[in-house]
């Protein structure tokens, strides 16, 4: 048996509590909440393993629910799984497009639902350690000298969960000890055991420059450039209040692309 958080996502509570046991006795972590209001911040909470929801909710439906969290970079690669009474094509085909990974549907079975929850669980599981393996091995073999264009997307095992990252959509990042903090355009931000050496290394020099020994800047999000004091300069960021230094250190390899 994958061991595993498993997140229920359902509005009656007799349904709730009955999958919540039977999760239970077979050792997953559940975690359940009654409306898709609440399912999804909790999702993004808790970063789930698998994420069972059911379709005919008040409020926002399962649709909706799996809509708002394929939006979300970390929850994407998570398996989702609905719980439906209908079995129309065109339902089954509406949550096939939105990403959904299976179908359960009620009145359902133990076995059936346990059988489900362990080959999406596995799979996941499969994908995770295959992709952490790349991953490592990419580093080894090319000692992230591997440039990225600005268009490329970028896979992290971040917390255990897979991640694809949108290089262009990287607002700036900032050293934290031995991590840094990478903040997207969207206002979400992820914390990674990676250094801005190692950034630099990657990342297309045409658009990401170090201005500061702690901070990395995405050139394209510059509005404007002001002198401040000691031959240093403020650069402000689109979506970003506080101004960023940029050392004089930097200034003169800045100013090609500014």
């Amino acid at each position: 048996m994958v061991e595993g958080k498993i997140l229920v996502i359902e509005d009656d509570l007799k349904v709730r509590t009955n999958i919540k046991l039977l999760l239970e006795e077979e050792g997953y972590k559940v975690f359940c909440a009654a409306t898709g209001e609440e399912g999804v911040p909790l999702a993004l909470e808790i970063l789930p393993d698998l994420i069972i929801c059911d379709i005919m909710m008040p409020g926002m439906d399962g649709y909706e629910v799996l809509k708002r969290l394929s939006e979300d970079r970390s929850i994407t690669p998570i398996p989702f799984i609905y719980l439906t009474a209908k079995v129309e094509k065109e339902d089954l085909r509406t949550g096939m497009q939105l990403g959904a990974d299976d179908y359960i549907f009620k009145p359902f079975r133990a076995e059936d639902l346990l059988r489900a929850v362990s080959i999406r669980l596995k799979k996941y599981q499969l994908i995770k350690e295959e992709l952490l393996k790349e991953q490592n091995s990419n580093q080894e073999n090319s000692g992230d000298d591997i440039r990225l264009t600005e268009n490329e997307r970028l896979f992290l095992v971040i917390n255990g969960t897979p991640q694809f990252i949108k290089i262009n959509e990287i607002r700036f990042i900032q050293a934290e000890d031995q991590y840094t903090n990478v903040h997207f355009v969207d206002g979400k931000s992820i914390l990674i055991r990676k250094s801005l050496s190692a950034w630099e290394k990657i990342l297309p020099d045409s658009v990401f420059q170090r201005i500061h020994r702690t901070t990395i800047l995405n050139m394209n999000l510059i509005i404007k450039v002001e002198k401040w004091f000691s031959n240093s300069f403020h650069a402000y960021l689109k979506g970003v209040d506080e101004p960023f230094v940029i050392s004089r250190r930097y200034m003169t390899k800045l100013k090609s692309h500014l």
